[in-house]
């Protein structure tokens, strides 16, 4: 669209006096109505604050014409995303005033009917603490008995997001938020890219099943490529991906118009050939299999965390995970927990909406697991799952998380419109394309200050709810910490809806409670 709006402009400048000349000299006059556009497209094209409008001159303005008229329809786009559409209109306004700096608060008191099913809100203390008296960096150990080189981790993060399915610019701005802002950036499953490593932020290495960029000529693993990779400084810690929210059971999939000859070099894959991921590793088979795979990673690696990631599916095969770590002494650093509403940038609608257990539910199942085995306080949990707000971080950790992923938050401080092209190279904003064109749109240094700023005022906003609580620490909060309406005469604290597990309590068949039984009866170490 940039090159069409010069070449289309020449035309104009060319054609009006030729026209004017020999045919209409009244016609000169159109210069009066051209020249302002042509200098309004100019300076859209060369001004980087916005993307669109970078990408598509004048045009991309009407996106914020709409901006303009949202306060005018504001009721209207609440109450149309109540009835669980992809992303509500409300936090999506957040991300973006927050990563520019903008005043997020809102006049008019409550945006939602505090009334309705499912309304949630959390505790306060008439006793708060000043947030101005807690330390804004809130952080988390990650490391366990094994592990040689623990990380402090950010109480918020950038999810996974693969180079490939992103753009060069996005990585190289998601990064060098990071590194702005002193948290950590997931490569996703598509390797470790020169674009992660430049801009210096930390890194979390997801291995998929492609094994990208540590992977043989077969599809298999390849441990001298992977000790190479994991050795960098940058790469902090490791993560075993097993499945993901927004299609568990199923690999990754790149479309063949995404897969450039530098993202195949990369991922060691055949380029411009559609790139879909085995749905199992091959590396393992069985729980005890994927605890010496997470020993063999650390060892590799120099004794950084290593954990595993995955959508809760069927539970008794989690549970045997669970055995296993009592069996081999093997325990991961963490375990991230995706919820089966998490997105990505393709995947089959079925699976998108209707396989894999929601956050809350595989978040409180993980944390009840690992309490009950008395595996808990050696293992750290990661939340991910449509996490965008400083209340959203607030009832993950209450829930049982120990820190949390964004995915969808931080594209959304990239400058993400929810265009829905993905998955077809044509992201207008630069984000998820790999069109040299349109990836030139997004300004990297403009991109990576938003990406900072989102972190920072919503890890501020998660504060100041921990000193509305009372809390002077994220590990104060639990299931008694967020109440919920389930009908509209019936409110539930999380602890009423989900009772937690006491330490121990599936170490002993009296103490089982009976609704875990038949899935400690089909629960095996050795098998899936």
């Amino acid at each position: 669209m940039r090159n069409d709006f010069l070449v289309l402009s020449a035309l104009w400048l060319i054609a009006v006096p030729l026209i004017a000349v020999y045919v209409w000299p009244s016609f000169i006059w159109a210069y009066v109505f051209v020249i302002p556009f042509v200098l309004w497209g100019l300076y859209d094209m060369f001004q980087k604050k916005h993307a669109i409008a970078r990408n598509f001159p004048i045009v991309g303005r009407t996106r914020y014409v709409m901006e303009w008229l949202r306060p005018k329809i504001y009721q209207y786009f609440v109450e149309s995303d109540r009835d669980g559409r992809p992303f509500n209109r409300l936090f999506r306004s957040i991300v973006y005033q927050r990563a520019k700096g903008v005043n997020d608060t809102v006049p008019f008191g409550t945006q939602f009917d505090v009334y309705a099913e499912g309304y949630e809100w959390m505790n306060h203390s008439i006793n708060p603490k000043d947030p101005h008296h807690i330390n804004h960096d809130q952080r988390v150990l990650i490391g366990g008995k094994d592990c040689k080189q623990p990380y402090s981790a950010s109480v918020y993060n950038i999810s996974a997001m693969s180079f490939g399915s992103l753009s060069k610019n996005a990585i190289e701005a998601l990064n060098g938020g990071a590194k702005l802002g002193g948290f950590y950036h997931n490569t996703g499953e598509g390797g470790v890219s020169p674009y992660h490593l430049e801009p210096g932020g930390d890194l979390v290495w997801q291995i998929g099943t492609g094994y990208f960029g540590c992977r043989t000529k077969d599809g298999g693993f390849d441990a001298h490529h992977f000790k190479e990779t994991a050795s960098l400084p940058n790469i902090k810690m490791i993560e075993i991906k097993l499945s993901q929210g927004a299609k568990p059971g199923h690999g990754g999939i790149l479309p063949a118009v995404k897969v450039t000859e530098e993202i195949a070099k990369i991922r060691k894959i055949t380029a411009y050939e559609d790139v879909i991921s085995p749905p199992y590793h091959k590396a393992f088979s069985t729980p005890v299999g994927l605890l010496q795979f997470v020993r063999q990673l650390r060892d590799l690696s120099g004794g950084k965390p290593v954990g595993f990631k995955l959508c809760v599916g069927n539970p008794s095969e989690f549970l045997g995970i669970c055995k296993a770590m009592l069996k081999t002494g093997i325990l991961p650093d963490f375990i991230t927990v995706d919820g089966g509403e998490g997105g990505t940038g393709a995947a089959p609608l079925e699976f998108s909406n209707s396989v894999g257990m929601p956050l809350r539910e595989g978040l409180t199942f993980v944390d009840d697991a690992l309490r009950g085995f008395g595996l808990r306080d050696a293992i750290r949990i990661i939340a991910s799952g449509k996490i965008v707000t400083g209340f959203h971080i607030a009832r993950a950790l209450s829930l049982g998380a120990d820190l949390c992923n964004s995915a969808r938050g931080m594209m959304m401080a990239l400058g993400c419109i929810q265009a829905l092209e993905c998955n077809k190279n044509t992201c207008p904003v630069g984000v998820a394309t790999q069109d040299k064109e349109l990836m030139a749109g997004l300004d990297v240094e403009d991109k990576r200050q938003r990406v900072a700023r989102f972190h920072e005022e919503t890890v501020h906003s998660f504060v100041e709810l921990m000193g509305a609580a009372g809390y002077g620490d994220c590990s104060r909060f639990d299931r008694t910490s967020v109440f919920r309406r389930i009908v509209m005469d019936k409110v539930k604290r999380y602890d009423e809806i989900y009772p937690p597990l006491q330490h121990n309590e599936l170490m002993t068949e009296a103490t089982i409670p009976e609704g875990w039984k038949k899935w400690m009866q089909t629960a095996s170490p050795e098998t899936f």
